[in-house]
């Protein structure tokens, strides 16, 4: 069965990380785009910023592909009106190429922000952002 391309709807900003976890591990690129804003940005490991769903979409197909397994959670979680600045911390498990083992780890910087409907979306996310664990 083919998963739905909508993630669970996003109702607390606490909630994102492990989201983008699971709309991560379901390998579907639109459950992972859902989770940003038209006009987000992210942030690449090598600091450039990627400006709209378009360029993201490219970034993070290639992390997709690698078929690995992902988690996170958050850390902390501060609001403020519509937006929220969070620091979460991930684990991404994948084998290379070559069958040997990949792990990237590393804490999180994001901002997201309330949509009309509720939900939450990434506005800007730094993946690598955070700091070491």
């Amino acid at each position: 069965m083919k998963p739905s391309a909508q993630p669970n709807p996003v109702m607390n900003p606490e909630d994102m990380n492990a989201a983008f976890a699971e709309a991560c591990n379901s390998g579907s690129i639109e459950r992972v785009l859902a989770l940003y804003e038209p006009g987000a940005v992210l942030i690449q490991p090598n600091g450039n910023p990627l400006r709209g769903t378009g360029q993201i979409r490219i970034e993070l197909e290639d992390l997709l592909r690698q078929n690995g397994r992902m988690e996170s959670r958050n850390v902390h979680c501060i609001r403020f009106e519509n937006i929220a600045l969070l620091r979460g911390h991930f684990v991404f498990r994948a084998q290379g190429p070559d069958g040997r083992p990949i792990q990237m780890e590393s804490c999180t910087s994001e901002i997201v922000r309330r949509q009309p409907d509720g939900t939450w979306r990434y506005i800007v996310d730094h993946p690598f952002g955070g700091g070491q664990p």
